[in-house]
């Protein structure tokens, strides 16, 4: 599976410097790990998304999730929106493997954490989900609590992107999709910041797909007898990950900036579309044993916002693209095949 990302055909998104590895982990301290299954007509898997690398529930960080459309099955929404915090790494899987990744996280929180239950409150695990139905056997229910074990395991630096992990058996657009990141660095006062992006990309209509301005969807349909060109549906779980000092409120002005990204690749949100946007700064740590009754936290001065919004757009827009083009072909349960966009264009 190649990383060959959308820049390295040429294709440049906006105006904003990327990170080194123009991915999510370009955030200091956030690292990503799959699992993959892929045999046969199993192909689904786990993506672990580290936010930091200590103890995320003594040591929290700033969160906040946006619903675009709320056709999604998703755990621990409600308690990001009233707490403003995130506790436990985000694990990305297929829609009927929720449960199981929950149950996995809890194991893991509480094998971590000897207080939680205890001596203190429970854990709000974070899950994300998009149906793989039409190329993985989902009825099976195939992923296992070691999946989950073995990705967070395998959290690195370095991102591995497209039907890998919970991608394998994703479509974006009548094609391959699955997990694709991008980054951008943001000067504020004299210092460069970072906004990383990680999508797990299942939506969208492939006579809507514009890639960089280009309407390019009408084109592949003639080119591609093999795939229907159904209406838009599916879904996309969009992470965002920042050093930027921010309030849960701003975070959230922040991730609803991931929209336009999307809608730039054609997305026009359908019904059947579950689109949800989870977020995170890494700027302040909130101690759950905090002794303090009132402790300090550094925030952006609102007026700087609109380039974390722009750079938050084109993020968005390219880890999409990245999710396309770092795909591999594969093939539906029906035998019929799935394109990657790296072989129509």
């Amino acid at each position: 599976m190649g990383n060959k990302k959308i820049r390295e055909y040429g294709i440049k998104i906006g105006s904003f410097p990327i990170g080194e590895n123009n991915s999510i982990t370009d955030v200091k301290g956030v690292k990503v790990g799959h699992k993959t299954l892929d045999k046969k007509n199993i192909k689904t898997g786990v993506t672990a998304i580290l936010p930091h690398e200590g103890n995320i529930f003594k040591e929290k960080l700033i969160g906040a999730c946006h619903v675009i459309n709320g056709f999604g099955k998703s755990t621990g929404l409600i308690q990001i929106e009233e707490l403003g915090t995130i506790e436990t790494p985000i694990i990305l899987t297929n829609t009927l493997s929720v449960g199981t990744a929950y149950d996995a996280l809890v194991k893991y929180m509480i094998g971590n954490n000897e207080d939680i239950g205890d001596s203190t409150g429970t854990v709000n695990p974070v899950i994300g989900e998009c149906n793989d139905g039409q190329i993985n056997d989902i009825r099976g229910l195939r992923v296992r609590e070691e999946d989950i074990y073995e990705a967070i395991e395998n959290c690195n630096i370095q991102l591995k992107e497209g039907n890998v992990g919970a991608g394998t058996g994703m479509i974006c657009y009548g094609l391959k999709g699955g997990i694709g990141s991008s980054s951008r660095l943001i000067e504020l006062d004299g210092d460069t910041y970072t906004v990383g992006i990680l999508v797990l990309s299942n939506f969208g209509s492939m006579k809507d797909f514009i890639l960089n301005g280009e309407h390019l969807g009408p084109k592949l349909v003639d080119k591609v007898d093999a795939i229907e060109n159904t209406e838009e549906k599916g879904s996309i779980i969009i992470v965002l990950a920042t050093d930027i000092p921010l309030s849960s409120r701003q975070l959230k002005r922040v991730v609803k900036r991931v929209y336009p990204g999307l809608a730039r690749t054609g997305s026009y949100t359908g019904n059947g579309s579950g689109e949800i946007a989870i977020g995170f700064s890494t700027a302040n740590k909130i101690k759950h044993y905090e002794e303090s009754d009132i402790i300090d936290i550094r925030v952006i001065n609102e007026n700087k916002l609109d380039k974390v919004f722009k750079a938050t757009v084109e993020a968005a827009e390219e880890a999409v693209l990245n999710s396309l083009i770092c795909a591999d072909s594969s093939e539906d349960r029906k035998g019929r095949k799935i394109h990657s966009l790296k072989d129509l264009i």
